[in-house]
Order: C-alpha cells, then sequence, then structure tokens
C-alpha cells in the first residue's frame, strides 16, 4: 500500500496523567469522544468531554480593575460567553452542557475560570506573532482576567434586563442552512470491540448538472467512535456497484475510494466546517456520487452510524482552482518513518520548491499521537524566510485547518520546507503504548504518519497545471532516492536501475532521471491523485 490519500486515522488517547480538572483534551463542533480520565487513583471510559468552543472573534470587555466594578454576567460575562461559547454549548451539539443561562454559566463558573485560565480553553495550537490567521480562537487577557474577577467575586448575575440576545442558530448546522442535504438511508452496525475498520458509504447526489461546492459540514450520529471521514466524488458509477455487492451498507476498503475517486476533501477530528475563500468552489459533475470514507474505532459498546452531509453551492463557476501541496506527500508513506522505542526527537523533513508565482489561503497539519513540533516555512528566492505555520504543542484532537487573514504571496523559486518532530518516549503523556514501542508509518490509529498542507492559487491560472505536474515530480523523486538508499533492492527495483543507468556508473543521474520519472509515473502503482490537489 504505497498511498494512502487519507486525511486523518486518529483513536482515542490515554492521558492517565492529565488530573488538574480531571479532564483530558475535548474538542467539537459535531462530535464527542471516549476519554480516559483519572478519578481517585481509578482509570474509567467516559464520554463525558469538555467542548467548550470559541467561534468568532472576542468581544473587549474591561476588568474590575481598568473599570473600578466589579463585572457581572448580564452586562460583562454574556457577551463573552453567547459570542464565543454558545456555538456548541447549546442543546444538540456536541459539548456536554449548554451555557444559554446565567444559572448554566454559575454552574460551571469554576472550570471555565481554569481551563480559560490555562489556555486550554478555547484549543488554538498555532503560536501566534507570525502570518495573521483569521479568527483566532484566543480570549484577549483582559477577558480572561474578567471572568476570573467575576468567579472570585460570587458570579453576580447583574441586572437581567441588560442581557444580551442570544446569537440566531440554524438548528444542527454550524454553516447555517445547506443548499442540498445527504443522509445514508440505512444505519451501518458497528461492533463493540475489535479492530478499526474503514467502510466506504455512498450518497447519490442526482444532479441533473454540473454543480460548485463552496463548502461541506458532515454530522456523524455516533460521535463516540467516529473519528475522520474523507469526501470524494465518483462520476462512473463504481461506488453504487461496490454498495450493490456488499451485503452491509456501503462497502469494504480503507484505500479503496482513494486509489479509485476523486477526493473533494475531509472531516477531522477537532476541526470546524469552512467554506472555501470567495471565488474558490470545487467541481461537482453532473450525475456524480459522493463517496464517504469513514475511519470507526469500536469503543465498547455496539453502535449505529447515520451519516448526514450539508452541501454549499457557489452561485457561480470559480475563475481560479486551488491545488493542496503536501509535504512531505502522502502523509509521510513513501519517508520511511521509523521511530525507535524512546526516543524524544524523531524528525521527518520534506522541502519543494515552487515552479511558478502563488498565492496560499490555508494551511493546515496532520500526525498521530507522537507528533511534536510541526513547521512550515517558506525561504524566499531573496533568502527571507517566512513562517507560515508553527504548531509548538501538537494535539491529535484539534486537527485544525488554519485560514491565513490575506492571501500570502509567494513568488516562483519558493522553497518550502517542513519539520516535524515525534516523541515516542515515556515522557510524551499521549503515547499509546506504555512501555514505548517502535512506530512505523501505517494507517491504524497507533502508528504514525504526518505532514502539512498548504492551500494555494496560481497567480495565473493558466499555470495552475506546471505545479501539479511539479508536485507529481516531487512525489516521484521521493520514491526514486529512497530506492537508491535502500541496501537491498528487489529484483525489480534493480532492473529499473539498469534500464535507465544509460551511462553504467551504478547511479541514476540528472540526465537520466525524467526518462525514469515518467515510467514510474505511468505505472499502475502510481495512482492518478497525489496531495489534495482538485
Amino acid at each position: 500500500m504505497w498511498f494512502l490519500n487519507i486525511l486523518l486515522f486518529l483513536k482515542p488517547v490515554r492521558l492517565s496523567n492529565v488530573k488538574k480538572l480531571g479532564i483530558v483534551s475535548p474538542y467539537c463542533p459535531s462530535h464527542m469522544k471516549i476519554q480516559m480520565i483519572e478519578v481517585s487513583g481509578s482509570r474509567f471510559w467516559s464520554t463525558l468531554g469538555l467542548a467548550i468552543c470559541f467561534l468568532t472573534l472576542p468581544v473587549q470587555s474591561e476588568t474590575v480593575t481598568k473599570s473600578g466594578k466589579v463585572p457581572n454576567f448580564s452586562e460583562d460575562v454574556a457577551p463573552i460567553v453567547f459570542q464565543n461559547c454558545v456555538g456548541c454549548h447549546r442543546p444538540g451539539e456536541a459539548a456536554p452542557f449548554s451555557l444559554l443561562s446565567y444559572k448554566d454559566v454559575q454552574k460551571h463558573g469554576k472550570l471555565i475560570t481554569e481551563v480559560t485560565g490555562t489556555r486550554f480553553m478555547p484549543p488554538w495550537h498555532a503560536e501566534q506573532g507570525h502570518i495573521e490567521l483569521l479568527n483566532p480562537r484566543m480570549l484577549s487577557a483582559d477577558q480572561i482576567a474578567l471572568f476570573k474577577t467575576w468567579y472570585e467575586n460570587g458570579m453576580p448575575e447583574g441586572n437581567p434586563g441588560k442581557l444580551p440576545k442570544l446569537p440566531t442558530f440554524v438548528e444542527g448546522w454550524q454553516l447555517g442552512k445547506p443548499d442540498l442535504v445527504v443522509k445514508m438511508e440505512q444505519p451501518w452496525k458497528l461492533y463493540a470491540e475489535g479492530r478499526d475498520i474503514y467502510r466506504n458509504f455512498v450518497f447519490p447526489l442526482n444532479f441533473t448538472e454540473d454543480k460548485w461546492v463552496r463548502a461541506i459540514e458532515f454530522r456523524p450520529c455516533a460521535r463516540t467512535v467516529v473519528h475522520h471521514a474523507l469526501f470524494f466524488i465518483d462520476t462512473t458509477g463504481t461506488a453504487r456497484k461496490m454498495d450493490e455487492e456488499d451485503a452491509e451498507p456501503g462497502f469494504k476498503g480503507g484505500d479503496r475510494a482513494s486509489r479509485t475517486f476523486k477526493p473533494v476533501g475531509g472531516w477531522a477530528l477537532g476541526g470546524n466546517p469552512r467554506p472555501l475563500p470567495d471565488g474558490l468552489a470545487i467541481a461537482y459533475p453532473k450525475g456524480s456520487d459522493l463517496v464517504i470514507q469513514t475511519h470507526f474505532h469500536p469503543a465498547g459498546k455496539e453502535e449505529e452510524e447515520t451519516s448526514t452531509v450539508g452541501l454549499y453551492f457557489a452561485d457561480a463557476p470559480p475563475k481560479q482552482t486551488f491545488v493542496g501541496i503536501q509535504l512531505p506527500p502522502a502523509f509521510g508513506e513513501i519517508t520511511g518513518m521509523d521511530i525507535p522505542a524512546g526516543e524524544t526527537n524523531y524528525l521527518v523533513k520534506n522541502s519543494f520548491t515552487l515552479p511558478i508565482d502563488v498565492e496560499a489561503f490555508a494551511i493546515s497539519s496532520h500526525a498521530h499521537y507522537l507528533g511534536k513540533v510541526m513547521t512550515m516555512t517558506a525561504v524566499l528566492p531573496d533568502g527571507k524566510e517566512k513562517l507560515l505555520l508553527k504548531i509548538p504543542d501538537w494535539d491529535f484532537a484539534w486537527q485544525e485547518q488554519y485560514t491565513f487573514k490575506n492571501r500570502v504571496p509567494l513568488p516562483k523559486g519558493t522553497r518550502l520546507d517542513v519539520v516535524m518532530s515525534y516523541d515516542n518516549s515515556a515522557n510524551n503523556p499521549k503515547n499509546p503504548a506504555n512501555p514505548p514501542v517502535r512506530v512505523r508509518w501505517g494507517p491504524r490509529s497507533n502508528d504514525e504518519m504526518g505532514s502539512i498542507g498548504l492551500q494555494v492559487v496560481a497567480a495565473k491560472e493558466t499555470e495552475a497545471p506546471i505545479l501539479r505536474a511539479g508536485l507529481k515530480d516531487h512525489v516521484t523523486d521521493i520514491l526514486i532516492d529512497r530506492a537508491i538508499k535502500e541496501p537491498k533492492r528487489i529484483a525489480l527495483v534493480d532492473a529499473l536501475f539498469k534500464q535507465f543507468d544509460k551511462n553504467e556508473n551504478g547511479k541514476i543521474d540528472d540526465d537520466e532521471r525524467p526518462a525514469l520519472r515518467t515510467f514510474i509515473q505511468n505505472s499502475p502503482i502510481f495512482p492518478p491523485q497525489l496531495n489534495n490537489t482538485f
């Protein structure tokens, strides 16, 4: 399995040493997870997660030290809570308790004060101070101090008549009412215990004309066992046939969809649904079906999943396409990732030089439990550097996609450098193995992988194919270089080297490489979809 065009492989992590609040990392907006918490020395599985979501920019409020008065709920605290918390903390959403009223917030005042004071909440893992990101989920120091002051002064309610109006939400949808809602026709049953499962489900869209989709919102119902979902488009009817041939809803296969159909996005632990920037959308051709590949992790009891998906259409076809630059490609599958037990700083590095001028608009990253620090740096042709993303303390539970506030121009010749570090020691509280064991690349939750993905548009749309071709060459070169370094080559690899080593010097020289690249790219082992390009 050389390539697996996946987005995330996740399962709950055992964090028995996080005891200050008796909780472990939560997530939202549309799902819950199984968590292991420690209370009075005993461990137990709990579905009671904390998910205080901060969905919009904070509202500034003065602390008692600035205004000379003790803050109250109605005038000071409620605006912060209503603006930043109730997107998830309301009935029907992922959070385990509501924060719609004074009594709700008062009841959880101590907990909210502690998690905001430590910046455990709101969850925002990208380091600030570099490229400005859109809508960071961060409270200001004044807001954190205000909430603490309110709590320490007895949490006064104030005048209920001054309470701001609650935000208006479309029931069940973070992005508002979808243009089209599709739902699984039958529930699929997951057993209580056993190995992780990857199941593909087909959603007939019945489009009578081409559509352009600017956002997808995925809503699983078995939230404790669904850990990621990948979206694909099938224009051939193949997925329907696979579904019909399987006795259960959907069809098996962790890599069948990624090798057969066109990727159009995904849903991941901790991420909020986000529309594409204005002017961008993904083509859904007439007659196409949506295929969703879902990763399930059994959690101790039988569950039934009936996924629902909302599609949001663009008003007109986009004038630009966009390209995903994933480094290393295939989530590190072809890098030979092999992390020794006890290693505290295992590094994975990958670089790619842009063959054209581009503008970057979004960035995201992925790893499993051992991920530690993840960075992508742009080294410009003049030698200046731009740090595009740094996550100093990776948390598998918050797989965010970050949108740049303004597009970031990156000229031709810019080198993108990715460095990812992994901690496979006993000192890593997120390590699922105790004692640590050797970990290699793999699709299971206890395996490891990793990449950083940069979403870009070509400065000139006519040059986008050049970028896609460059990415394809980059993947091929990684394969060639790894094969060259392999001490024990298989017979097929030896035969290829002999065929393309024209000067018989035992190497693949620069002038010999293009022919070998072309041969590999035209071979059946080379997947048609790479780097999440669209």
